[in-house]
């Protein structure tokens, strides 16, 4: 379905998807308009959900990033993905297997922020914080 140049169109769109469709058309040897068209195809077919906005958030003053583990306590799942889904603090959340039933990836402004989100997590389900010290990539 997709070919070399999809994927290097891919590539290229995911190092900046604001790269415009003359430039890619020249990394790939097409012009701007079957760059264009080749990218609406993808969108089309679902490979391409949409485009997204990457923001520094200690530049909103969340300065704790922390990553938790969830140990459900109910198997009222519908609940807690409707609290995940509407919680600001939660910028991801994957239902997993293993060790755990949830992987949530959390920003926070400070301690206080991130014990009260805790708090509330603890309706739905038991947890297991790590906290991150260092982004390395």
């Amino acid at each position: 379905m997709l070919d070399k140049t999809d994927l290097e169109i891919l590539k290229l769109l995911s190092e900046n998807a604001r790269t415009q469709l003359k430039d890619i058309g020249e990394a790939v040897h097409l012009t701007g308009q079957a760059v264009g068209n080749r990218i609406a195809r993808m969108e089309n077919l679902g490979v391409i959900k949409g485009y997204t906005l990457k923001l520094d958030e200690a530049f909103f003053g969340k300065t704790i990033t922390a990553y938790v583990t969830t140990f459900m306590k109910t198997t009222e799942h519908a609940a807690f993905q409707s609290f995940l889904k509407t919680s600001a603090i939660v910028l991801e959340a994957h239902r997993i297997s293993g060790d755990g039933c949830y992987l949530l990836k959390v920003q926070a402004e400070d301690q206080q922020d991130l014990n009260s989100f805790l708090d509330t997590l603890l309706a739905y389900a038991n947890y297991r914080l790590n906290i991150s010290i260092d982004k390395v990539k």
